[in-house]
Order: structure tokens, then C-alpha cells, then sequence
């Protein structure tokens, strides 16, 4: 697992290692890896044009003392001081090696013209929109040819969340110190960080739990389950599906393939006749019974490991009642789509439920869930957002969308590393539904069963057409593939 830490934390991990270490010692160990990586981005150094957009913290201080390494290799090194000062020692540094400060007049000149620029504006205990001239030399970096690199992160962007509140950097590379950052993750922040360069500069023994993770495939790889000789189709799981309807019927055979794709040992449909002859003519291995119009919730399979309820399932008073009925059980269940919207109108049938639950809304059903909050606030702080409904409803949420998360109360949140655009299509959700659904009927944790969905879902999206858009039906011949290149360590 990538693992990324809280402002808070960092800060108190640096302030345990720099007691004991000599003065400095700990920007040298950051300046000396950031210098590594823009000596690996430029063709070539000696001649090369480079431009430092400096503050006075800590950031700045990493930026001048790079370019000093820089400047000692034959580049042509010019720092801008946003706020008519930068750090002292680090300046020097650079002029001693032959670099120069510019104005923030010329800025503009020279970020046109550079073939590297390096942002060190303001540090990651930064808050709220850049102010100027900040936010000009920042907005610089969208149109400027050269390449970017940002000091631990991006400036512009909130350290702790992702949110982007005003103007930022856009970089083609960050750099960052000791362990990620929250806000490298998630979404608006993470489409701005580029990619992510990780330098080691000792703070591993000094940090506690993270507060964000990205789990790698080697990490999906070990949660994944086993089959062993004696596995049969209840060993591997029953899973319960009640999607779809007469309007979505699409919405069935997508969450069913999901489940059956997967690997699911057995899925048990229920649903409307219509609906039931659509799931059993594309997925003839699938056990279909047919709603009782007059008494739903008695047709409901008894015998199963977990449920999947809500894709397409309609909020009329019988699907109201199918919910109810299925949280009532002993086993996990996934809530989704259709399903949030009900229980958004009736939120004690999670609250309190003894039996684990996963709640998967975009961001819209999370706004239903969430009272007060809006979608808009959401797409802007999808972290803050997901913590808080996982801690209202006392249950596992996966947030869909650009970045998505998984949130649990007293566990690290899952930043999902594979989200691709690809998957902004009809009925992608459904299938992701399924998928999950498969992996909470084989006895994984809703934690673990989300986590390892979103990965294997976003892979499968990026590989099944060599990258060319896909539809939501084009995940099925994908997953299989997405299962064995994790299971090889892709």
C-alpha cells in the first residue's frame, strides 16, 4: 500500500526526526532527492533553463537549495520570491552556484521560456485559495510548455483533502518527502499532482497509522480469495441479487455478469419475469426466481451469503419493502443506486444494523444521504464527505467517481488507483455492484471486498480495449483478465 498522512502528522514526525539530526540535515536529504528528479526530467542540464517560484517557508527552502545543485551542473537557474522574500539560506546557496533571483515581473518571461519550472510557492500547512501574487505565478504553470515539478505537492491544493479552492499548479511531476499526502490521492488535487515521485527522507519510524491508502495490485493480490481443493459453489460464495426492473432490465444482467465474471459460486436472482428471462437468457448459470407481485418480499432467496440490492431497481413501495426485508438479515449486504435513495428516506435500517453493510453512491446519492450537503460541495471534498457519511451510518461507504474512495469507521480510506474516464458510461456501477457483491459472498470484509472491486473494476476498464472506450458490457470479458494480472503482480 502507497500510504499517505495528515498535515498534523507530518508535521510532528519532522519535528521527532529533525531533534535528532543536525540542523538542516532533513531539507538537505529533500532538496538533495528533488534535485534526482529534475536531473532525470531535463534532456540534459548543463544549458538547461531553469525556473524556481519560491515562498518564504520550507517549500521554497527545498526549490532554492535543488537549484543550487542544478546551477552547480552547468543550468541557468532563476528564482522567483512570490512574496519578496524566500528562505535566506537556500538563497544563498543558489547565488553562491551561480544562480539569480528574478522579479515577479518577469516571471512570466521566464516561465515561457524555461525548460524546467519548480514549484515551491507555499508548503502543505497551506489553506483556503492562493492569494496573489501566488495565484498568478501558479496559474503560470497551466500554459507553460516546460515541464512542472511541485515540492510535496502541488501549491494551490489542500494538502489534507484534494480540494482545489481557487488557482494551483498543474504539474507534470511531484515530488514529495517521507510519505504521500492525502490531497496526491483524491481528486480535484490528485489530476493536478502529475505523477508522483516518493523520496525517502527517514520518517517511517516516527509515523503512526496513515489516514488514506492506494492500494497496489500486489495488495489486491493478497486479499483476494483462494480456491483450494476442496472449494465447492457455496465455498465460494451465494451471492443474493435483486436489480433491475421492467424500465432497466440492463441494470440485472450487468450486476449479474459482474458477480458471475468474478468468480461468485453461485448467484441467485430476484425479480420481475421480464427481468428474470433476461437474466437467465445472457447468464444461463444463474438461478432466477420470479417476484411475487402480491408478496415481494416472501419470493426473496433465503439461503444466500450476501446481497446485492438497488441497480435499477425502481423506489416504489415493494422495492421500499425488498430493502427493509434484505437489511433485516444476518448477512453482508451492498446498497446501491435505487436503493440509497430509499434508504436515504428511512436511515435507521443501517443505523444500528448488526450485520456488515457497503453503501456505494456517486456523488449525487451521497448528497440524498448526506443532510445539508450538496453535490457540488462533495465533488470538491470527496474525502471530508466520505468519512462523514461512513461515520453516520455507522457502516463501509465506496464514493464513485473520479477518485474513488472507501471509507470505514477506524480504518484507513482507500483512495482506488485505477479510475480511468473510461468508466464514466451507463451501467459501468452496475456491474462494479456485482463484482463486490461477489467478493462479500466469498467472505471478505466490506473494506477489503470495495477496495479490491474498484481496483479490479478500473483495470478492467483500462485493458479492454487497450484504452478505447468502452461500454459497460465490455467489463465482462475484461474482468477475468484484470483478475489474472493482479494475481501476477501487474
Amino acid at each position: 500500500m502507497r500510504t499517505a498522512h495528515t498535515v498534523e502528522t507530518v508535521r510532528a514526525a519532522e519535528n521527532a526526526l529533525m531533534a535528532r539530526l543536525p540542523d538542516g540535515a532533513l531539507m538537505r536529504r529533500a532538496a538533495a532527492g528533488l534535485a534526482a528528479v529534475c536531473v532525470r526530467i531535463l534532456p540534459r542540464v548543463y544549458g538547461a533553463r531553469v525556473v524556481l517560484l519560491v515562498g518564504s517557508g520550507d517549500n521554497g527552502g527545498d526549490a532554492l537549495f535543488a537549484g543550487a545543485e542544478l546551477a552547480r551542473r552547468g543550468a541557468s537557474v532563476a528564482a522567483v520570491a512570490a512574496g519578496g522574500s524566500a528562505h535566506r539560506r537556500g538563497l544563498a546557496a543558489l547565488r553562491a552556484a551561480g544562480g539569480r533571483s528574478a522579479s515577479v515581473e518577469e516571471a512570466e518571461a521566464l516561465v515561457a521560456a524555461a525548460d524546467l519550472v519548480v514549484d515551491g510557492l507555499v508548503g502543505i500547512g497551506a489553506r483556503g485559495a492562493l492569494r496573489e501574487p501566488y495565484a498568478h505565478l501558479a496559474a503560470l504553470t497551466e500554459s507553460t510548455y516546460a515541464a512542472v515539478v511541485a515540492v510535496d505537492l502541488p501549491s494551490g491544493i489542500d494538502a489534507d483533502t484534494g480540494a482545489v479552492p481557487g488557482a494551483s499548479v498543474r504539474a507534470d511531476v511531484t515530488v514529495t518527502f517521507g510519505t504521500h499526502k492525502p490531497g496526491l490521492f483524491v481528486d480535484p488535487g490528485a489530476e493536478r499532482a502529475g505523477v508522483v515521485e516518493f523520496v525517502d527522507i527517514g520518517l517511517a519510524g516516527e509515523l503512526p497509522e496513515p489516514r488514506v491508502v492506494a492500494p497496489q495490485a500486489a495488495d489486491v493480490a493478497a486479499l483476494l480469495p483462494r480456491s483450494e481443493a476442496e472449494t465447492d459453489k457455496y465455498r465460494r460464495g451465494v451471492l443474493g441479487l435483486a436489480a433491475g426492473s421492467d424500465r432497466y432490465r440492463g441494470a440485472a444482467v450487468l450486476a449479474a455478469g459482474g458477480a458471475l465474471r468474478t468468480g461468485v459460486g453461485m448467484l441467485r436472482y430476484t425479480g420481475q419475469q421480464g427481468v428474470a428471462r433476461e437474466v437467465v437468457s445472457r447468464w444461463p448459470e444463474a438461478v432466477v426466481s420470479v417476484l411475487d407481485p402480491m408478496d415481494p418480499v416472501a419470493s426473496l432467496p433465503k439461503r444466500v451469503a450476501a446481497w446485492v440490492i438497488g441497480p435499477g431497481r425502481g423506489l416504489h413501495p415493494t422495492a421500499a419493502a425488498e430493502l427493509a426485508a434484505v437489511l433485516d438479515t444476518d448477512v453482508p449486504v451492498l446498497v446501491d443506486a435505487d436503493a440509497t435513495t430509499l434508504l436515504a428516506r428511512s436511515p435507521e435500517l443501517v443505523r444500528g444494523r448488526g450485520a456488515p453493510t457497503l453503501l456505494t453512491p456517486h456523488a449525487g446519492e451521497l448528497a440524498r444521504l448526506l443532510p445539508g450537503a450538496e453535490r457540488a460541495d462533495i465533488e470538491a471534498n470527496r474525502l471530508d464527505h466520505v468519512v462523514r457519511a461512513a461515520e453516520e451510518y455507522g457502516c463501509t461507504v465506496l464514493l464513485k467517481g473520479s477518485t474513488t474512495l472507501v471509507a470505514e469507521p477506524g480504518a484507513p480510506v482507500a483512495a482506488n488507483p485505477t479510475g480511468t474516464p473510461l468508466l464514466a458510461t451507463a451501467g459501468s456501477g452496475d456491474v462494479l455492484a456485482g463484482m463486490i457483491g461477489a467478493l462479500l459472498a466469498t467472505g471478505l470484509a466490506p473494506w477489503e471486498a470495495a477496495t479490491c472491486g474498484a481496483y479490479l473494476h478500473g483495470l478492467a476498464a483500462r485493458t479492454a480495449h487497450d484504452g478505447a472506450p468502452v461500454s459497460a458490457s465490455d467489463l465482462f470479458d475484461a474482468i477475468p483478465g484484470a483478475l489474472a494480472a493482479v494475481d501476477g503482480g501487474l
